[in-house]
């Protein structure tokens, strides 16, 4: 794994920064007569430290917010973030003295540890899942743009139908070019006449707006894909051969286009779940960072009053 250099600064900064807290605490902790915690000169050292590591973490969302803000750039402030948000944590536990306390103190603990976790899982995930959605779909779409390139891929079903009902009912005018001239050169088959005047093929006509109104349609128009029959390729694979055979040669093509656009929406479909997994740990991680960073002031101001 390749490492940029502000990545490597701040990462080697981090690790000597939380090494030199370690070597300080053993002697501060073996000579303290009380032993260590968060009220000894020491603790409130690794504390404040601590605090404004947390702070300078907080900052990074109204960096985001006030973008014209040229405080530095916008890739050294989130290492910045990730591995000063690290070390906070372990020097808060050489703060308390390995000890969580009891009611405000204890709170805050098990709050730092929720904002720890959900920040390592959401590091974890921001590495690697953008790398597992380009290999496993290379047109990958811009996320905003996924309603709209769904209701695109209804539209084209639709149309891609109405043309097969045309060349079904023996319309050949409305079909496609490569409809037409399927239909030219088929002859007639299984009581189709697929040249001029044709006749109607009642029977095939049904099976597609079944097929279409009962499977293709609510599949496309659904935001996701969670328990459709379409949702899973070898099912959706066996239902189109299916389709085929009720269908004359010269609509095979358009049976295809069909099998493609739900292809396309299975897709989109995955990638927003991706998206989903990518972004959620935030709807932990934001909300527990914030009401730490303002328990923990209420913490501070007690603490140094009383």
């Amino acid at each position: 794994m390749r490492i940029d250099e502000t990545h490597r600064k701040w990462f080697i900064g981090s690790l000597v920064g939380l090494a030199v807290a370690v070597v300080v605490y053993v002697p501060y902790s073996r000579s303290s007569p009380q032993g260590a915690g968060g009220g000894t000169t020491m603790g409130l050292i690794y504390g404040s430290v601590a605090f404004a590591f947390m702070i300078f973490a907080g900052l990074l969302g109204a960096r985001k917010k006030v973008p014209i803000w040229r405080l530095g750039r916008a890739q050294a402030w989130m290492r910045g973030h990730l591995w000063l948000g690290f070390v906070s944590f372990p020097l808060i536990v050489l703060h308390s003295g390995f000890h969580f306390g009891v009611g405000l103190t204890k709170a805050l603990m098990w709050l730092f540890a929720v904002v720890f976790v959900s920040g390592i899982v959401g590091a974890v995930l921001q590495h690697f899942m953008p790398r597992i959605t380009t290999q496993r779909i290379p047109l990958e779409t811009i996320y905003e743009q996924i309603g709209r390139v769904r209701l695109q891929l209804m539209e084209e079903a639709i149309s891609l139908v109405d043309e097969a009902y045309a060349l079904l009912h023996g319309d050949v005018s409305q079909a496609n070019e490569q409809q037409r001239a399927a239909s030219a050169s088929a002859g007639t088959m299984g009581g189709l006449t697929v040249a001029s005047g044709m006749q109607v093929d009642e029977e095939a006509s049904a099976e597609l707006k079944q097929f279409f109104q009962g499977e293709i349609q609510p599949f496309l128009a659904q935001s996701g894909s969670h328990g459709h029959v379409l949702a899973d390729r070898n099912r959706a694979q066996a239902m189109f051969r299916q389709l085929r055979t009720l269908l004359p040669p010269n609509l095979h093509s358009t049976v295809d286009d069909l099998e493609n656009i739900c292809e396309e929406k299975r897709e989109i479909d995955q990638q927003a779940r991706y998206h989903r997994v990518l972004h959620g740990w935030l709807l932990v991680h934001i909300p527990a960072s914030y009401a730490l960073l303002i328990l923990g002031a209420v913490h501070a101001v007690m603490a140094l009053r009383y």
